[in-house]
């Protein structure tokens, strides 16, 4: 029986959750709110055998804006509403650091990829790295996996004249995406 090592990367503001806005950050689980079919689009990839993670900066934590505990409220709740759509995700990673801290896991560094590869059998190459700025389309190319850009957050199409590098596909929100992977799978 072969062993399926496909995985998707989300970021989580913009793709899973309504985008707060720049320089805002969801403090608490009061303020998340679930974007349209988006965990809809986790359960159709999670049953199409994705390996599923969450990699996002929360810097927000670094700076005192909110609490790690808080940050982990959220977190909890957030798996919980995904899990009763029946998706699933295999693990959360966080970058809590500032930028001006420069470690090597905040995006669009590759640092919390590396980490999911060293505690899980992924196959980078037929993955994808699924978010809404430009930042994680960086993220995904130094990860070596493909990069889906979504609409559904910051980026907006108008200013794709301005990328520094092109993702390598774009759709409206994570359900669309969801569907492109899962028939092209």
């Amino acid at each position: 029986m072969a062993i399926n090592n496909k995985a998707v990367f989300l970021d989580r503001d913009g793709v899973i959750n309504k985008y707060p806005g720049d320089t805002r950050y969801v403090t608490s689980w009061k303020e998340f709110r679930f974007l349209p079919r988006a965990k809809s689009a986790i359960a159709k990839l999670h049953k199409n055998n994705f390996k599923l993670f969450i990699i996002s900066n929360q810097a927000g934590v670094g700076k005192g804006v909110f609490s790690k505990r808080d940050l982990d409220l959220v977190t909890k709740n957030m798996l919980k509403g995904i899990r009763s759509a029946e998706g699933e995700i295999e693990a959360v990673y966080y970058c809590t650091h500032r930028q001006e801290e420069n470690c090597a896991c905040r995006k669009p560094k590759s640092g919390l990829i590396d980490m999911v590869k060293e505690k899980y059998p992924v196959d980078i190459k037929s993955s994808f790295f699924i978010g809404d700025t430009i930042r994680d389309v960086i993220t995904a190319k130094s990860a070596g996996c493909k990069s889906i850009l979504l609409l559904s957050g910051k980026e907006k199409l108008p200013n794709r004249k301005n990328w520094e590098v092109k993702p390598d596909f774009v759709f409206k929100g994570l359900w669309e995406a969801a569907r492109f992977i899962t028939a092209n799978k």
